[in-house]
């Protein structure tokens, strides 16, 4: 019901208010909820679901309350395409999101292939950190032999992450991928059920950790991937959205998965919103709006932990 609330929400906040009833009236602002802001709010949707179910699966799977779909590396490995398509000059059409999506493949082979036959997730997160660490120097290496200034703050914009300006052609391009990925990682909970009591548990109950590890990596990269490759990097989704559900759900990894999802786009949809409402011309940047939101969040989680270890 609150995404439902929250998307409806979405077709008529913003700088010029639109009134729902312009659906079926001969207003002419019909245009800007039809061809702006139906395809954003469906884009947001998809973006926070896909993100905050990506942030489910990877808690589960690393017995991790702290993972969060960055440990992938897969998100600085989108940026790093979009980046160059961007210092490149092939920003228009189909440029950025080919180039950020054939990243994302290579880092999801290269992360593939550094975590093959390893089933602890200490592997995996040690990948992931050299493929973000990599990716990200090399992002910045490519800012810095940007031909002219502008090229520079085009993909330091891009870099905030934003769904300003996104339409249809964005949310066709981009919804194949997060459905697929969602489709995956909503196989994995079971295995992660029976992952709560231990890798050799596990074994013993059937599961097979290589597939389950397959799934995780498939599903999170292709929700990742494609969310970067059209909004940016937006950040702390997949952090905040379990944890904000875990005391009402349960920790039981597969019952947190779908309300992770309806979590997710419910924050997204209203962080767009409000990001919408900011005072001036312009609107802030959803990857920055997410930080403000997350990065409290963060520190609340670190200090509540010391203060139960201090008891």
């Amino acid at each position: 019901m609150l995404v439902v609330l929250l998307f409806a929400a979405s077709l008529t906040i913003g700088k010029a208010s639109v009134p729902l009833d312009a659906w079926w009236s001969a207003d002419p602002r019909f245009a800007i909820i039809a061809e702006l802001r139906l395809p954003r709010a469906a884009l947001a949707t998809l973006l926070g679901a896909s993100l905050g179910l990506s942030g489910a699966v990877l808690q589960g799977w690393l017995r991790n309350p702290l993972a969060d779909p960055g440990v992938l590396g897969v998100s600085s490995a989108a940026a790093l395409g979009a980046v160059a398509a961007i210092v490149l000059g092939q920003a228009g059409g189909w440029g950025i999101f080919a180039a950020a999506m054939a990243c994302a493949a290579g880092g999801l082979a290269l992360l593939a292939a550094l975590t093959w036959r390893a089933e602890t997730p200490a592997a995996f997160v040690l990948a992931g950190t050299v493929l973000a660490s990599l990716a990200a120097a090399l992002t910045a290496f490519l800012i810095s032999l940007a031909p002219d200034p502008y090229a520079v703050a085009a993909a330091i914009d891009w870099l905030m992450g934003a769904l300003t300006d996104r339409g249809v052609e964005d949310l066709m391009q981009a919804a194949p991928f997060m459905v697929a990925g969602c489709a995956l990682l909503l196989l994995t909970g079971r295995s992660l059920d029976a992952l709560t009591l231990g890798t050799d548990a596990a074994r013993s109950l059937g599961i097979s950790l290589s597939r389950l590890q397959l799934l995780v990596i498939a599903g999170a990269g292709l929700c990742v991937g494609a969310g970067v490759a059209v909004t940016g990097v937006v950040g702390f989704v997949g952090l905040v959205v379990p944890h904000l559900l875990r005391p009402v759900i349960g920790a039981r990894p597969s019952a947190l998965l779908v309300p992770s999802a309806l979590g997710g786009a419910a924050l997204v949809l209203a962080a767009d919103a409000l990001c919408r409402l900011a005072p001036g011309a312009g609107e802030v940047r959803l990857g920055v709006a997410m930080a403000l939101i997350g990065a409290p969040f963060f520190l609340a989680l670190l200090l509540g932990e010391r203060g139960r270890s201090w008891r």
